[in-house]
């Protein structure tokens, strides 16, 4: 049988990343999928943990040595991947691999696993509310915030591809529903 995977996906500044994080202090025998990605570090990120952060030419290398589950040029030069060493990695420790990605990277995950993967889709309530969070982060310059928001609006409408969707509205709330979902499926 192959191992079981959980996937959540969901535009940036839809608190998947947030619920993620809360989900692996719940639950021990979950390991977080360390995605690749060429954009900048930001101030409170930590290479190896948060991210694997690339040039453009390492992340072009590691495709052509198929070293990618998926990847995506989400912007510019800006790509974004979960290398399969990950998943071999999480796997050798006996723990289910947990991912937050993308929406375009959540649905080849989802074309890679089918049934040993519970895939979960993090919508915010509204556009308005996800533009306040990208810009409460004060990470992003006025073109890249514009950016992720046209993206945002494009990438909630692929969320009937998914088989659960959480709508981030109250974070107590998606944390608990979060949880039932994992714990559910967790269940031999």
């Amino acid at each position: 049988m192959k191992s079981k995977l959980i996937l959540f996906c969901g535009p940036s500044g839809s608190g998947k990343t947030t619920i993620v994080r809360h989900l692996l202090n719940m639950f021990s025998e979950l390991s977080f999928s360390v995605s690749a990605t060429t954009r900048t570090k930001r101030k409170n990120e930590t290479d190896g943990k948060d991210y694997y952060f690339l040039t453009v030419d390492e992340f072009h290398e590691k495709i052509e040595n198929d070293e990618f589950l998926e990847w995506e040029e989400v912007y510019a030069n800006g790509f974004y991947g979960t290398l399969r060493s990950e998943v071999d990695r999480i796997g050798a420790l006996g723990k289910v691999a947990i991912f937050d990605v993308d929406v375009e990277g959540g649905i080849h995950i989802k074309g890679r696993f089918g049934k040993n993967l519970l895939d979960v889709f993090v919508k915010p309530p509204s556009i308005e509310v996800l533009h306040q969070r990208l810009v409460a982060r004060a990470s992003e310059t006025i073109e890249s915030l514009e950016k992720r928001v046209l993206k945002a609006e494009l990438e909630l409408t692929y969320s009937d591809r998914f088989h659960h969707v959480i709508v981030n509205k109250e974070l107590p709330v998606a944390f608990a529903e979060a949880e039932n979902l994992v714990r559910e499926f967790l269940k031999p």
